[in-house]
Formats: structure tokens, sequence, C-alpha cells
């Protein structure tokens, strides 16, 4: 192919996220003397079309505000038609339906992605794995539900998520953990399976031992209201700083003095591979893919979902030893340097792209 392959990325919206951001930094990173990638989302354009245009990623919307196109999975057929791609990588749930659906329709070569902590299920790996020829997953949790739910490991791979540890880094100019305010980061889409009501909870509990402290969470997403009228009805709500989201969200790394995660289901979640990078201490729950990251009492501290007043004494006793933030963000920082590196997560992705497209089920 004189022009390279083209890798199509199908997913519903380019708004901040996880997935979309790990995706559009793969994609960007591709060898463009091997591979053209595009995008394609259901609905019209959202937070990150920009920054995918100025990668010089080809970018196609199905719709035109931030609401799925109507009828999408009909115009799907006709999109995927016109764009012919050489690989078709669907993200999130509703692409990887109606991707491997109309793939399979078309004769095209489908990579599947299993990311969050509930996709196997959302996406209803049960019944339509075998409509990819391959799939990839983030975490060795996911790995292993999906092995239960028959895929083979031949057609399944585990590819970690990665980080890019030039850019993520304490600046020169930053104070060390250990002298900065109490300010704990939260930076996470604010849907359901962040929990970030166990959050809050905690919060209000930290504060009777740290009432100076301030928890920010950074993100948008269908849950907003509802935090935002938890946050006027309890006390502890006035130390709460809502803060939308952005593509670079480095100052909140830098003025932070720990990051804390309540998901109750994850796969591997970029943000703390980012605040790791940063030199952050966590405070995270035990799923998914985070025990991966999280080493407990090397790098930060895990819980079980849902239990704020573990979540609490961990933010607490970070809060109370400030040495100890220093020492963990600091092994944090080395684990994602060696551990995380955007070039093994893009390498593994091209040999997939090159085998599929070759007619290789893998």
């Amino acid at each position: 192919m004189a022009h390279g392959m083209r890798i199509l990325f199908l997913l519903e919206d380019l708004c901040y996220g996880g997935t979309q951001r790990q995706t559009l930094e793969l994609a960007a990173r591709l060898d463009r003397r091997r591979f053209v990638p595009v995008m394609l989302t259901l609905t019209g354009p959202t937070d990150l079309d920009g920054l995918a245009g100025q990668a010089g990623i080809d970018v196609h919307n199905l719709g035109r505000d931030r609401r799925l196109a109507p009828f999408f999975f009909a115009r799907l057929g006709t999109a995927l038609r016109r764009l012919r791609p050489d690989v078709l990588v669907p993200c999130t749930a509703l692409p990887n339906i109606w991707g491997r659906l109309w793939g399979r329709a078309l004769g095209l070569p489908v990579l599947g992605t299993v990311r969050g902590g509930g996709g196997p299920k959302r996406q209803h790996e049960r019944f339509l794995w075998r409509l990819a020829q391959h799939i990839v997953c983030n975490s060795e949790a996911l790995y292993d539900v999906l092995q239960r739910l028959g895929v083979p490991p031949r057609r399944l791979s585990h590819v970690p998520n990665g980080v890019d540890t030039d850019v993520f880094c304490a600046p020169a100019s930053s104070l060390p953990v250990s002298a900065r305010p109490p300010r704990l980061l939260c930076v996470a889409r604010l849907a359901g399976d962040k929990d970030h009501p166990t959050l809050l909870r905690a919060f209000a509990r930290v504060l009777e031992r740290h009432p100076d402290a301030v928890l920010r969470l950074v993100g948008d997403g269908p849950e907003e209201r509802r935090l935002r009228q938890w946050a006027d009805a309890h006390p502890a709500g006035r130390r709460v700083e809502f803060v939308p989201g952005r593509p670079d969200v480095r100052e909140e790394y830098d003025g932070a003095r720990l990051f804390v995660l309540s998901s109750v289901r994850e796969g591997q979640p970029n943000v703390l591979l980012e605040a790791m990078s940063c030199g952050l201490p966590l405070c995270a729950t035990a799923v998914g893919g985070i025990p991966r990251l999280i080493t407990d009492g090397e790098n930060g501290f895990l819980c079980g979902p849902g239990d704020d007043a573990a979540l609490a004494r961990q933010i607490c006793r970070l809060l109370e030893d400030p040495p100890l933030g220093d020492r963990m963000g600091q092994a944090g920082r080395e684990r994602a340097v060696r551990d995380f590196s955007f070039a093994r997560m893009v390498a593994a992705h091209e040999a997939l792209f090159e085998r599929l497209a070759g007619g290789d089920a893998c």
C-alpha cells in the first residue's frame, strides 16, 4: 500500500475521557510511512476533535452536536463503505457493538478493544467477541475475564496503556509533594463507574482531622448535577472544587498533594499513570487493572471499592506523613518510566494492525 494502510478508530465521541485521550495518543504516534490514522465518531465534533486535526488525523462525524447521530447504526454502514479502512478499531461500548456488526457485514478486519472494567458486559463480549478478528485489552484483569468468556488466547492481547513521561513530569519549579497544600486531586469523568459519592464521603471524614484540606474534582459527565447537589447539601461540599475537563491537566497534578480514585470498575486508568509520572502518591480502589499500577505501601495505597472509611484513613496517613508522600511519589515516577512507555504501546498495536491487514486472525 503506497500510502500506508488506513486504520479507522471508531469512537462514540471525542469528549475528554481516558479512552478518547489514549486512542488519540496512539493514532497520533503511528508511523505515517506505514499507517494512515482516521477517526469516525457517532456524534458531532466534541472536545478533542481539534487536537486530532492538529495531529494530522482526519476526523469524520456522523452527527452535528454532542448527542448520538439519529439512526447512527444505519449511517455507520454508509460511512464505513465510503472510508473503507484496512483495519477497523472500535473503541468503547457502542462502537464495539455496531462496529463489529458492520465490520463483519462489510468484510473488514476488526481489532476489538476492551478497556473499562464494565466493558465485557456493556459490549456483550460473551456473544460478540467472535465478530472481531482479534481483541486488545489494557489490563491483566480484563484479559482473564475475556478468557473466561471463551476468547482464545491466540485472539487476545494485553497491551498496557502508555504515558508520555517527558510531558507528564514535575517541572523544575515544582514544590516537593510534602511542601504542597493539602489538596486532593481526582481527574475522572463524572460517571457512575468512578463512584465519586464514595470519594465525597471519604473526604468528609478527612475534614474531621484536616479541616484545611481541599478536594478538587476535574472532569465532566452525567453525574455532575447529582454530585453538586451533594456538595450543596453537606458542609464538606464547601471544600470541594468542581473543575471542567480539558486536554492539558498537568497544572492540576503539579498543584496536588496526592491523587485519589474511588472507581468501582476500571481497566487501566490513564490518570493514574499520569499522576505516577508526575510524582504523586496514589490512593485508589483495588479494582480492574489498578493493582498492576499501585503496589500497596510502595507508590500508594489500595482499598476496597465503596469503603469510604478505609479510603479516608489512607488519605489521612499521607497527609500526616509528608516524607512518605515524597517517597511514594518518587517510586511511582520510576515505575512509570520503566514500565509504561508510549513506544511499547504503539509498537504492539502496529504489529497487530499489520497482521490483521494481511489477513491473519492472530
